[in-house]
């Protein structure tokens, strides 16, 4: 209020004399009262560390991870270039403008935290970080055979000389076939009855969501599947053998729900835009009038990779469950209050380093409310290390989309996870892969399935097969693909190398190609009244 002060003031000599004298007294005190103690490096670390999403545990992560690949990533975020460290290194023209729109890095000219005080902080998270992490070895060595699943691995194209890098799969029940997307773009189905295989289309680029909707046959192409701040992502419908593009300039889309949300006749999509720095998850509407799409973000945020359509609160109307990966890592519900319009609630939130991939919303305990299971281990950032809270996560609803976690199994690098009673008893089994697996002490972890023995106090027996290991797996689907009645497994590699990869283990992708591994249920298979 001190500008309204001085307007007030006649503006003789004298009186703005006195008037500069005053400012000048008033601002000195000022200055004085809004010096603050010194900030303390635990302070720092609240201010510096939560506030876009939860402060990990220092203990989450070794002394080297932290100084070699986190704090530089962190201190280039708030304007420090620490270690050398360049976020534009190395980008074309392109993808350095768009980095730089992003506003993600301040400019080293106006950081966001004195040099002081980023190297307090620097210097109390490194003393603080443990020189390695502390693994539930008991627990992860505790793996037995899996019986109730005999093996079938398939190499779809004998003459092909590696395995197909799958980043889409989708089993469809009604004609016993999956379809399939590759990183090269192209689309592919496989009849399980005729043992056939076809292509379907050749797009630009990775194919990650497709549909087939009254004969209408819509794709999503991720567009750049490294991570990029460039949208060129596409959604369109396959038309002989061209696109009929419907949006354009999405941002890395790895997932779209196709479905009519407000049952008006008209399909909306909802794609999870995953982005890198920057990203959002888009509801695309359909408009009768001109025939085309308007699109809006729910939520801008990157990391979002999965959505499912489901009527939380009893409302009559579909409700979006969503996942966020990145950075601020949670479970979003998006309700619907009217036609198409979203209200949206957090209901879960995790840690950045716990690196969530998957999630799947089954009722677990029987007592009517959805309940929500994650899956953390994404290892492919910038803190590459076996992580102790790697795994599967159980959080129970309390009936008002409330969800507190009852259960915990590691499993390192746990990547995609199915919800389902595999051995028809009355419960929910888990069966989990992992992109990331421990190579040298774990390896039989790339596939483990959980086999339910006591539903209301979490018991688990694991279970894994001899040749988990025979590809990198990527993709998973459930289905009854030998038509006897129970749900067999289907899994697709990404056979990506990286430096901790053993060499024998990459020399067996490439010996055997696998294209997909088959889990085949035995369930029923001396049962001849369920075939």
């Amino acid at each position: 209020m001190l500008h309204i002060f001085i307007l007030k003031i006649r503006l003789t000599p004298l009186t703005i004399k006195a008037s500069i004298l005053f400012i000048f007294l008033v601002t000195v005190a000022s200055c004085k009262k809004a010096q603050k103690e010194p900030e303390t490096p635990e302070k720092l670390y609240t201010i510096y560390c939560a506030s876009c999403h939860i402060a990990p545990d220092i203990d989450d992560l070794p002394k080297h991870i932290w100084e070699n690949n986190v704090l530089p990533e962190m201190g280039a975020r708030l304007g420090i270039r620490d270690n050398g460290f360049n976020p534009y290194k190395d980008l074309n023209l392109q993808e350095y403008e768009a980095r730089l729109k992003s506003g993600i890095f301040p400019p080293r000219e106006n950081p966001l935290i004195t040099q002081e005080n980023w190297d307090k902080l620097k210097e109390y998270i490194i003393s603080t970080a443990p020189d390695s992490l502390v693994l539930d070895h008991n627990t992860l060595s505790e793996i037995k055979d899996l019986h109730q699943f005999k093996t079938k691995p398939v190499r779809l194209n004998p003459h092909r000389k590696s395995a197909l890098m799958t980043v889409y799969l989708e089993h469809f029940k009604e004609n016993n076939e999956i379809v399939m997307g590759t990183v090269q773009g192209h689309l592919l189905s496989h009849s399980f009855d005729t043992d056939e295989s076809k292509p379907l289309y050749k797009s630009e680029s990775g194919i990650t969501s497709y549909f087939n909707i009254k004969g209408k046959k819509y794709i999503t192409e991720v567009g750049q599947l490294n991570p990029s701040e460039l949208s060129v992502g596409r959604l369109g419908i396959i038309q002989n053998d061209s696109l009929l593009v419907l949006e354009e300039k999405l941002h890395r889309p790895v997932h779209t729900l196709v479905e009519d949300l407000n049952n008006d006749g008209n399909i909306e999509f909802v794609v999870s835009e995953f982005g890198h720095l920057t990203g959002q998850l888009s509801l695309l509407k359909h408009s009768d009038k001109d025939n085309t799409l308007t699109k809006e973000a729910l939520i801008g945020l990157p990391g979002v990779m999965r959505v499912i359509s489901e009527d939380m609160d009893n409302d009559g109307k579909k409700d979006l469950v969503a996942l966020a990966a990145q950075g601020d890592e949670s479970v979003y519900i998006f309700y619907q209050k009217v036609n198409l319009e979203f209200k949206m609630d957090k209901v879960i939130r995790l840690s950045p380093v716990y690196g969530s991939s998957w999630f799947e919303l089954v009722d677990y305990n029987g007592d009517g409310y959805k309940d929500i299971i994650i899956a953390n281990g994404d290892n492919a950032d910038y803190s590459v290390v076996n992580k102790p809270y790697h795994g599967i996560r159980i959080f129970i609803n309390d009936g008002n989309n409330q969800f507190e976690q009852e259960y915990f199994h590691p499993i390192n690098g746990a990547t995609r996870l199915i919800a389902e009673d595999f051995d028809k008893d009355g419960d929910v089994d888990l069966a989990v892969i992992a992109h990331f697996p421990d190579y040298e002490k774990y390896p039989e972890q790339a596939f483990v399935y959980l086999e339910n023995s006591d539903s209301k106090n979490f018991k688990f027996t694991s279970r894994t097969f001899s040749g988990a290991t025979s590809g990198r797996w990527m993709l998973m689907e459930s289905g009854d693909i030998d038509r006897d009645g129970d749900s067999d497994i289907l899994l697709t590699p990404f056979p990506m190398v990286f430096p901790d990869t053993p060499h024998e283990t990459v020399q067996q992708w490439i010996d055997k190609g696998v294209d997909l591994m088959i889990l085949e249920n035995v369930l029923y298979a001396n049962d001849p009244v369920t075939k």
